[in-house]
């Protein structure tokens, strides 16, 4: 990759867009393709995202079309910034292109859904193991990203050479971007904190308090840490950005989506009419379940992704959800 490179993104939502803004700014040229034209539209239209990042001007540098071809034909990078339900599908549209572009990286956070399989795993059987490929994760709001406000992210890949390569492209003036080898770990870390902020926002829609928010925090830490052990993952993954890092912010602040998806269902919301509301994907809602899943084939204990996923597919009320976790009898902490 050169040091001005044109990077292809995929998905036109908020972080594709944040993604786009970034690396135009850093001096490269960006494609943003979007699979519905009528999406597109507005962004070539007003020269900006009004529906996810308005007020915020797309730069020259920065070009958005439904034609799939013409974005990665000639691309350096491919980065997918899809929602994981549409991760599968957008690579194997992908696939037939492989040639007209260069590298590849996702910035989904999330598993395939009905399957619970890793995204490294989705990419390896559809786009093959012979493209160079990285995940994209840590604690990274999109609009704060659109705005050039000071974040870190680290990128994993296996070739730790093409992961500095990706980090390089990223990496600018206000973005700080690590490498690292634990693929596994870092896309974990990005799928699970989603599970958890919305177990914090339930516990802040019943007014719980900040005790209770802080124990749901750590004790998610070290479900996330064991999982991640158990499936192959690196300790000081889940004590850095990918881990902790974004799991604090997304369980915090109310930017995010899943945490205020959980605070709607604390304050008596059905599902449906909170997911209306955000009128975006809520990737933990799936995530849970297939967490769930992840957990029991692995024989891992993760009592707090349990009763979000019982809160959310089975019925279980939400305080009694709270109550149960912690009426769980004593034990060493670690």
């Amino acid at each position: 990759m050169t040091t001005a490179a044109t990077v292809a993104v995929l998905g036109v939502g908020s972080w594709g867009t944040a993604l786009g803004l970034l690396l135009a700014r850093n001096g490269h040229t960006v494609r943003l393709w979007g699979h519905d034209p009528k999406e597109v539209a507005p962004l070539v239209e007003f020269r900006e995202n009004r529906r996810y990042l308005p007020g915020i001007p797309l730069p020259v540098t920065l070009s958005a079309t439904a034609d799939l071809a013409a974005t990665l034909t000639g691309s350096d990078l491919v980065i997918a910034a899809v929602p994981s339900q549409a991760y599968g599908e957008t690579l194997a549209q992908l696939r037939p292109y492989r040639s007209s572009a260069g590298g590849f990286a996702w910035a989904t956070k999330g598993l395939e859904h009905g399957t619970g399989r890793f995204l490294h795993e989705v990419t390896e059987q559809i786009l093959g193991q012979g493209w160079p490929a990285a995940v994209i994760s840590g604690p990274s709001f999109a609009r704060e990203v659109a705005l050039g406000l000071p974040t870190a992210v680290t990128v994993a890949a296996r070739d730790y050479r093409y992961a500095r390569q990706v980090a390089a492209l990223l990496h600018g003036s206000n973005l700080r971007a690590y490498t690292s080898i634990d693929v596994i770990g870092v896309e974990l870390g990005g799928a699970i904190k989603n599970v958890l902020a919305i177990a914090a926002g339930i516990a802040d829609g019943l007014g719980f308090g900040a005790n209770a928010r802080a124990a749901l925090i750590t004790r998610g830490l070290a479900e996330m840490a064991r999982l991640g052990l158990a499936v192959g993952g690196q300790r000081e993954t889940f004590m850095g950005l990918a881990g902790i890092g974004d799991l604090v912010l997304t369980c915090t602040d109310d930017q995010s989506r899943n945490r205020r998806f959980g605070l709607a269902i604390g304050r008596g919301e059905t599902a449906a009419a909170a997911l209306i509301a955000i009128g975006q994907v809520v990737e933990g809602v799936v995530t849970a379940r297939e967490t769930v899943r992840l957990a029991q084939q692995y024989g891992v204990e993760m009592p707090i992704a349990e009763q979000v996923d019982r809160v959310l597919h089975h019925a279980q009320d939400p305080r009694r959800a709270v109550e149960s976790l912690l009426a769980r009898d004593p034990k060493p902490e670690l």
